[in-house]
């Protein structure tokens, strides 16, 4: 199995590294062990990783002191604290330190397999493809943008350009295209890189609660507010805060926001005092914001704030050439991942299927799609008739599953194929269902290489 995954181990128990290593290791990860949050520290600096495993009891830096350390070094590394002093407090305090997950020892290697698992699955739950950083790169840099078109290598040499800049930055393109991996990759690559990241999802924000969200209040600001917290923006100070589906937000909203850009300081609710920020925005959207300033639901002077440097991502059916990189990747992490039984790959002629769908949903489309197949297909090599389409997608074969003709012969011959499928390659019927006559349809399958799929024509 390939080295896909980091997985950093942090335990003073040589039995526990030891165990964590021997069950990992067979699921395809590389396992790197610590005795020490010192030593662990100074690994995850050398090394990014995807996963840590950590104590919550040690000699010199306690569990929780290292989570705190971690959180600075690499703020998107999911972290599961592990200990045999389980308690309730210290499982909140872990969850609040920013731990993914807790388990007490002893536990079992399907139950260590299972949460790894699902931290690795939330660390590349993300709306675009990712690949393994070239060393040398900030980690989540640019190298984790997939993609050999001329559109995704200017896109790279943007982002190493934009990011160390510090500019305000306004990202658009279709859903699915991989916003947030930008936002994340600008912010890899910036000053900003050791400072927290924090993603804002704008279309979630209910209109009564979103100032609270995004500048926080005080104690006793409104019923219900039992105590002090902080907004989206101070958890972001001295890093990057990214707004995503920024045309969703309410327009009183807007005017708050649009303070900050400008002044760089909020007012939590209920308090006088304003507080200063220092924080890198950075927002999305998949809506036209130009065309909702000329229709009045989107303030024209935060747009212009906004879109200081815009990014525009192209849609996956722009880049058809990127389709087989950004196939074999996800079947690579999703053989990983999701098979205990691993498959060997994907036939060309599945990969040349894949690149003649138009991808409505983009990348994150043909990631569902692929880890469907790579779960569900019973063949070792996925092949064009294991594709795993979902309810709204026809399978291939099926009628509507082609992508949209350029071509009337293309069309034509489509829909004939079509039809005798529909009618188990019974010649009479599916020429009265195309209103032809039988010889008609015949020199048609012929023309179009179709003859070896219909029946014979009957002896004389």
């Amino acid at each position: 199995m390939s080295d896909l995954f980091n997985i950093l181990v942090v335990d003073d128990d040589p039995t526990m590294r030891d165990c964590c290593l021997q069950v990992l290791s067979r699921q395809g990860c590389t396992v790197h062990m610590a005795e020490n949050g010192q030593q662990g520290l100074g690994q995850l600096q050398m090394q990014q990783m995807d996963v840590v495993l950590l104590d919550l009891k040690m000699p010199g830096l306690g569990g929780l002191e290292v989570l705190e350390r971690i959180r600075l070094i690499d703020p998107d590394v999911s972290v599961i604290m592990i200990t045999g002093y389980a308690t309730v407090e210290s499982a909140v305090r872990s969850m609040k330190g920013g731990a993914f997950d807790f388990i007490p020892k002893p536990f079992t290697p399907a139950l260590l397999r299972t949460v790894v698992s699902r931290a690795l699955e939330e660390r590349r739950h993300r709306p675009a493809g990712i690949d393994e950083p070239v060393p040398g790169d900030a980690p989540g840099g640019v190298e984790r943008l997939i993609g050999d078109a001329p559109v995704m290598k200017r896109l790279r040499m943007m982002i190493r350009r934009i990011g160390a800049s510090g500019s305000t930055v306004l990202i658009t393109g279709e859903s699915g295209t991989g916003k947030e991996l930008v936002a994340r990759a600008l912010h890899r690559h910036s000053p900003r890189r050791a400072a927290p990241f924090v993603v804002v999802d704008c279309g979630c924000l209910v209109d009564s609660l979103a100032e609270a969200e995004l500048f926080g209040h005080v104690k006793g600001a409104f019923t219900g507010a039992e105590y002090a917290r902080q907004g989206r923006f101070q958890q972001a100070d001295g890093g990057s805060i990214f707004l995503d589906e920024i045309g969703n937000v309410n327009i009183f909203t807007q005017h708050k926001l649009l303070r900050v850009l400008q002044e760089f300081e909020i007012g939590p609710i209920g308090s006088d005092e304003m507080v200063r920020v220092d924080v890198r925005v950075i927002a999305a959207s998949n809506a036209d914001l130009a065309e909702r300033v000329r229709n009045g639901t989107f303030r024209e002077d935060l747009y212009h704030r906004l879109n200081v440097i815009p990014i525009h991502l192209p849609p996956l059916r722009d880049r058809h050439a990127d389709i087989p990189l950004l196939a074999e990747h996800f079947f690579r992490v999703f053989n990983t991942t999701r098979r205990e039984d691993r498959l060997k790959g994907i036939s060309g002629a599945a990969l040349r299927q894949l690149e003649e769908y138009d991808w409505p949903g983009n990348v994150r489309e043909l990631e569902n799609l692929i880890e469907r197949s790579v779960v569900l297909t019973d063949h070792e090599v996925i092949g064009e008739a294991d594709w795993a389409w979902d309810h709204h997608e026809p399978t291939p074969g099926r009628a509507g599953s082609i992508p949209r003709p350029t071509l009337l012969c293309d069309a034509e011959r489509e829909h004939i194929r079509h039809v005798l499928a529909r009618y188990n390659q019974n010649i009479l019927r599916s020429a009265r269902a195309l209103g032809i006559d039988r010889k008609t349809l015949r020199q048609k399958a012929r023309k179009y290489g179709l003859l070896g799929d219909v029946e014979p024509p009957p002896t004389q």
